[in-house]
């Protein structure tokens, strides 16, 4: 029997480049974001789901989010 992915996301993550720290939403996110979703529709997943940290990058510390 084949395993159901229904109730299953695509999880695509973009963070803050350190270079783009001075923009509104970064052309980094974007860029990201479209890289993200295609490689996703290639290779078959579904149900895409953004999540995004714009404006936090790895050279910040967050406690909470």
């Amino acid at each position: 029997m084949a395993k159901s992915n229904q109730g299953k996301i695509t999880a695509l993550y973009e963070r803050l480049s350190r270079d783009d720290e001075l923009q509104g939403e970064s052309n980094s996110i974007l860029n990201q974001k479209k890289y993200l979703e295609d490689y996703a529709r290639k290779n078959g997943f579904n149900n895409i789901q953004h999540f995004t940290d714009d404006g936090y990058s790895g050279t910040n510390f967050v406690e909470v989010r």
